[in-house]
C-alpha cells in the first residue's frame, strides 16, 4: 500500500456526503458470566453485569461512515417502542441525519440481543416484524432520496438489505435511475431470496455464500486460491449478468476479498486481519470503507483495499463495532 496515497484518499472522506437506507436494527448485548447449571434444567444460569446497545444492520453501515468522518443520512423504518427510541439517539450521538427515518406503529423496531459470557455468546434474541412495508413509507423515503440527490446533496447511496421489509425492487430501481443521470454512486448489500436483480448499480458487495445463493450455485470451498476457484469465477460471471453492476466485490472470510470489475478484470486482496475475534459487523464496515474510498477518489482496487484494511481492524474487538478515522489511520501506518 501507498500510505501517501492512501492518506490523501482519506483526508476527502470529511467532505463526502453519504445516504444510506435500509433495514435498521438495534443490536443489544448482555454481558455477564456463568457460574453453575440451574437445578431446574440443564441448562447455564447466566449472571447479568452489564448491557450495552449499538446500531445494527443499516444502522451500523452509517454508523462506519460516520466514524470514518463523512456526513450520512439515515433511511428506513423504527417501531413506536422503546428500541426504536434507543436506536434514533445512537443515530443523534454519531451525528447522522435522522429526517428519512419513518415510525411505524404497527410494527417493532428490530432489535438483536445477544448473551455473552466472557468473549463466548450463548444466545441470541431476535424481536423483529419482517413483512413489507407500507408503500406511502416506502414512496415517501424514494422522494427524499432522490430530493438529495437532485439537489447535489449526496456523493453516494448505499442499499442495505437485510430482510425486513424495507427494500424492494422499485425503489432501488428509480433511485438506481436517478443516481446514474447524476452520476452519483449507489452500493448494494444483498440478500438471497429478498428482491429479484435490479441492473446498474455502482457496486455490489455479497459475501461468499450470499453470491453463491443469489447464482443460484453450490458453494464446495475448495482449498485453492480464488484466482484458480472456476466455480467462484462463474458465480461472478452469472451477477455480473444479471445485475450488471460496474463492480462486484465479493468477501472471501480468511481469503480476503475478490473483485470483479465489469471490464474483464479481477483481483484478489488478501486478508490484513492479524487476529479475529468476532467477525459480526465486518461486511457493513467493508461496505461503507469501499463505498466511501471510491468517492474520495480511490479507483476501485484501491477502495477494496481500504476496505480490507478497515475489516481487520473490526474484527479484532468484540461486537458489532464500526472503524474509526484514527483506527484506519493507524492501521495504515502500520502496513
Amino acid at each position: 500500500m501507498n500510505q501517501a496515497r492512501f492518506a490523501e484518499i482519506m483526508r476527502s472522506f470529511a467532505s463526502r456526503r453519504v445516504a444510506v437506507v435500509g433495514d435498521l436494527m438495534l443490536d443489544v448485548y448482555l454481558w455477564g458470566k456463568v457460574t453453575r447449571i440451574s437445578p431446574e434444567a440443564p441448562v447455564p444460569i447466566f449472571n447479568v453485569v452489564n448491557r450495552t446497545s449499538c446500531l445494527g444492520g443499516a444502522a451500523n453501515v452509517m454508523r462506519n461512515v460516520a466514524t470514518l468522518g463523512a456526513q450520512t443520512y439515515a433511511f428506513g423504518v423504527i417501531g413506536r417502542d422503546l428500541t426504536g427510541d434507543e436506536l434514533i439517539a445512537a443515530l443523534r450521538r454519531h451525528r447522522i441525519g435522522i429526517d428519512g427515518v419513518s415510525c411505524d406503529s404497527t410494527r417493532r423496531t428490530t432489535e438483536k440481543r445477544r448473551v455473552v459470557a466472557g468473549v463466548q455468546q450463548l444466545l441470541r434474541e431476535d424481536y423483529e416484524d419482517v413483512n413489507a412495508v407500507s408503500d406511502d413509507i416506502r414512496h415517501d423515503m424514494v422522494k427524499k432520496v432522490v430530493g438529495l440527490i437532485r439537489s447535489g446533496s449526496v456523493d453516494a447511496v448505499i442499499f442495505e438489505d437485510y430482510r425486513k421489509g424495507v427494500l424492494t425492487e422499485w425503489m432501488l430501481a428509480e433511485i438506481i435511475a436517478e443516481a446514474r443521470r447524476a452520476g452519483i454512486v449507489t452500493a448494494l448489500d444483498p440478500k438471497p431470496e429478498s428482491i429479484t436483480p435490479v441492473k446498474g448499480v455502482t457496486i455490489m458487495k455479497p459475501n461468499r455464500c450470499e453470491a453463491f445463493a443469489l447464482a443460484n450455485m453450490t458453494d464446495s470451498y475448495p482449498l485453492i486460491h480464488p484466482l484458480e476457484d472456476k466455480v467462484l469465477a462463474e458465480v461472478a460471471k452469472r451477477l455480473l449478468e444479471t445485475w450488471e453492476p460496474e463492480q462486484l466485490l465479493i468477501s472471501l472470510a480468511a481469503q480476503g476479498m475478490a473483485l470483479f470489475c465489469r471490464n474483464g478484470t479481477v483481483e484478489v486482496i488478501p486478508t490484513r486481519a492479524r487476529e479475529v475475534f468476532d467477525v459480526s459487523g465486518a461486511g457493513d464496515t467493508v461496505t461503507a470503507t469501499y463505498t466511501l474510498s471510491l468517492i474520495s477518489g480511490a479507483t476501485p482496487v484501491e477502495a477494496a483495499e481500504m476496505a480490507n484494511l478497515a475489516a481487520g481492524v473490526v474484527v479484532a474487538k468484540v461486537g458489532t463495532v464500526p472503524v474509526h478515522y484514527n483506527e484506519l489511520e493507524e492501521a495504515l501506518k502500520q502496513g
